[in-house]
Parts: structure tokens; sequence; C-alpha cells
């Protein structure tokens, strides 16, 4: 059931090396990051990147039949000192964060007609989160969107997706150096919404990023963060949760790349998936290149399978290119309610199905009490304690 590597304090040269041959290398993609749509030939399905995606559900973003005929109806509300502009594609800080590593983000950048850029000026400290509202009308959207947090500012972001239609975006975070940013992305579309969205970020010397990634709603949900690191001392957490219902494909690959010394990187993600054709992805990818030295990285997965029928894709991958590092491993597990956990509760005379309904609460609380923001936490208990009605 479980999967875990660990690789501790003072590891060696060859013992890294082992690693890097056993683990798959999926930080190689099949074509290399571009911001031309037409270096990435049509996906087949057969690619590492794809092989678990159902492409005729993307409508279209894939191979360039989709065009953009859509509505997406935005909002941003953001404290005073923050400013909001809408720029062209020219824009020195648009691409900075990171470039498409697939031929939907190449698309997406490619199709998109300005971009808006989000700046949270040097030293600023927000005491109110920067909220942006994303409400799909129907159609195709493509976009692209820039938070440019500037040394030594501090920020917490709230991007929520809701409606319907189908979209593909890049999302940059340009995390300046000493600078605090939270994000939290809630994914909460309705049930036949298609998105696909790369979230590229760029952690600045001694600055620390924290990402929360929450998708409950949408036919099919592709989301792609990728990590890197602009100087030694940058620290990046990533949370994800996410409740994959039946018919749905929620997708989540990650990579984080460990280009400079001294940093760090932790990542969560928890996914609890219900009813037939349930479909939920995890790709937890870690490079840690030569000049990484004292890396301090893991990455975790967990699902909770509720009933029949719902199929989990779990696969961490960590390579390694250095042996001097603090440590690193990986882990995933999925399996269905621990009867251990259940007996406990019915033994003090709480009924079964409220057992079960706190297990998955408790299952999903780490995450949760992550996000910092009251309204949202209390939106997404609420969120889960409807779906868990359908199977709890």
């Amino acid at each position: 059931m479980a999967e875990a590597q660990n690789i501790p304090a003072g590891s060696t040269t060859a013992g890294a090396i082992a690693v890097a041959a056993e683990s798959t290398v999926a930080t190689r993609m099949s074509a290399p990051p571009s911001f031309d749509v037409a270096d990435f030939p049509v996906p087949n399905g057969r690619e590492e990147e794809w092989r678990f995606t159902p492409l005729a559900r993307l409508k279209g973003l894939h191979d360039g039949t989709a065009v953009a005929n859509g509505t997406m109806k935005a909002q941003i509300d953001a404290p005073e000192g923050v400013t909001v502009e809408s720029v062209e594609r020219d824009d020195a800080r648009i691409g900075k964060a990171g470039t498409p590593v697939d031929r939907v983000a190449a698309q997406a950048f490619s199709s998109f007609a300005k971009a808006t850029v989000v700046t949270v000026p040097k030293e600023t400290v927000l005491t109110e989160p920067v909220r942006v509202t994303l409400h799909g009308e129907g159609g195709t959207t493509f976009g692209h969107t820039v938070f440019d947090v500037q040394a030594f500012a501090e920020a917490v972001i709230v991007i929520d997706h809701t409606g319907d239609g189908v979209r593909a975006a890049n999302v940059d975070f340009l995390v300046g150096d000493g600078a605090k940013l939270t994000v939290v992305s809630v994914q909460d579309w309705d049930d036949t919404a298609v998105h696909c969205s790369q979230h590229n970020t760029l952690v600045g010397r001694d600055a620390t990023f924290k990402s929360i990634v929450v998708t409950f709603g949408g036919d099919l949900v592709r989301l792609h963060p990728r990590i890197s690191y602009a100087g030694p001392g940058g620290e990046a957490e990533l949370f994800g949760l996410y409740f994959t219902d039946a018919g749905q494909h929620q997708e989540h690959r990650l990579l984080v790349t460990h280009d400079a010394p001294h940093c760090k990187s932790n990542v969560v993600y928890k996914g609890a998936l219900q009813g037939q054709d349930a479909h939920a992805v995890w790709i937890g990818d870690v490079l840690i290149q030569k000049s990484a030295e004292g890396t301090d990285t893991y990455e975790m997965n967990r699902n909770l399978v509720l009933t029949d029928g719902a199929r989990v894709d779990s696969v961490p991958n960590l390579e390694i290119e250095t042996g001097e590092i603090v440590g690193a491993g990986h882990a995933s597990a999925t399996g269905r309610f621990d009867d251990e956990q259940l007996f406990y509760l019915q033994a003090r005379g709480i009924p079964a199905d409220e057992a079960r309904r706190l297990v998955v609460r408790g299952f999903f609380a780490e995450l949760v009490q992550q996000i910092g923001v009251d309204d949202i936490e209390e939106r997404l208990l609420n969120k889960i304690e409807t779906e868990l009605q359908g199977s709890v």
C-alpha cells in the first residue's frame, strides 16, 4: 500500500546516483520547454506526461482546435498599495518565473490577448488577502497572470475558480528576496468545466513560498505547479487537497527543481475519491541539481478511496545529482478506511456513518488548517461535508 524512500543526512554520492537511476526520469519532458506552441507535437496519449490524461476530454486544448470564444468574468480585490496592470506580452515580467512545458501551456501563452500583473511593492506587508475571482460563463478562454511580490514583502493571494467553460492559463509567481507569499488556489468549477493551468514560481534568496491547491469541481482539471529557486535559502511548501467525484478526472503534476544551494521544499497532497470512474492522478517530481548542495526536501501523497469504481495513479519521483544534501525522501499510499480508527470511534458510541465522516474530516484537517483564511476554510469544510453526504 505504501511506497517510501528516505535519504538521510550525510548520504554519499554513490547512493544519490543509485536513486537517480532507479527513479522514473519524469522531469525530462518529451519536448523542451518553449513559449512557441509549434515546438510541441500534438500528444497522442503515449507520452509520459500525457499517459494518464483523457485527451478527448480536453475539448481541443491539446491539438489546436480550441479557439478563444468564451467569457471569463474576472474580479481582483486588492488591498491599498497593490497595483493591478494589464500589459502586453513583451512585458519583462511575463515568463520570468518559468516557461511552458507542454502544448496546452504553450497554447495558452500564444493565445492570450493581454496579461494581468499584480504587484505587491517592496517591504509591503498586507493585512488582507489579494482576492482574484474567475467565473467562467461558457466557451474557451486563455489567460496569463503574474503576481510580483517584491523583496521583503508579505502577502496572501486567493485565486477562486467557479462557473463553467474551458480554460487554459499560465500563472506566474515572482517571490522576491526575503519575501513571504501564501497562495490559495481553489478549483470549484461546475461539473462540465475543463481547466488546465501551469503555475510557475521563482523563489528568491531567503524567501518563503506556500501554496495550497484545492480541487473539487470540473469534468477535467489538470494543474502543473513548478518551483525553482533564484538564490540560496529559499523555502517552498506545496499543499494540496482534492475530492474526486464520479466521472471526474483531477490531475496534479508537480515539479520542484532545486537549482540553488541550501534550499528547502516540502510537498503534501491528500485526496479522497468516490463514485464510478472517479480518477485522480498525482505526479510528484523533485530534481536536485548538482549545484543544489545542502538541499532538504520531502514529498508525500495520500489517497483515501471511499467507494468502489474509483482509481488513483500516484507516482513520486526523486532525482539527485549531488550527494551533499541534508535529506530527501518521498512517500505515496492509497487505501480505504482504517478499520482500527473506525472501531475506536464506534466503541465509544459513535454511529458507523458519523465515524466514517470523522475519519475523512481528520484526514483533510491538516491541510485545511494551512489555508489561514477563515472564510475559505469554512467554505471548504462545508464543501467536504456536502461531498461526504453522497458516500459516507
